[in-house]
């Protein structure tokens, strides 16, 4: 039986932190779909598009990878890609409280798809993509934590 994974976020934008994520659930999984949230409540810096733009380019060598975008409940999302396992993220403690009680309500509302988290490479427990936006801005280099892509399509948005 091929197993079917979820890798949801905002990835506004998609850092290393995220392809290490990716990259691991890969090589566990037989698909994974990195899927990027259209969240209408939250003021995002890139539009849903760029961010699977640059997701796409960004994983383009993970053969078993594809980029995709969903609203609504995961669990939702999740069923309707026929996926049985959702991935989650983990930088550092917080992270694990707030993706715990997650996974739990995702447990409840659909007790046949399991919640699988992947602990970051230390050398991006520190990154995420609200700092990197930034930072950025700020005019600090985040060129080591992000793809090249997003360091072109942030150079970009920020000389607007």
């Amino acid at each position: 039986m091929k197993v079917r994974a979820v890798y949801p976020g905002s990835f506004d934008p998609i850092t290393n932190g995220h392809i290490y994520i990716a990259e691991r659930a890969a090589a566990v999984f037989d698909e994974v779909i990195v899927s990027v949230l259209v969240n209408s409540n939250k003021k995002s810096t890139f539009s849903v598009s760029e961010r699977c733009a640059m997701a796409r380019e960004a994983l383009g060598h993970v053969k078993n990878i594809k980029v995709d975008n969903f609203n609504g409940l995961l669990i939702d999302y999740a069923r309707r890609e026929n996926a049985n396992v959702i991935i989650r993220g983990l930088r550092a403690m917080s992270d694990f409280e707030y993706e715990f009680q997650m996974a739990l309500m995702n447990r409840k509302l659909a007790p046949d798809i399991e919640t699988f988290f992947i602990v970051t490479d230390p050398k991006y427990s520190y990154v995420s993509s609200s700092s990197i936006r930034e930072i950025f801005s700020f005019g600090g280099s985040i060129e080591e934590v992000v793809p090249p892509i997003v360091y072109s399509k942030l150079q970009e948005h920020f000389k607007k």
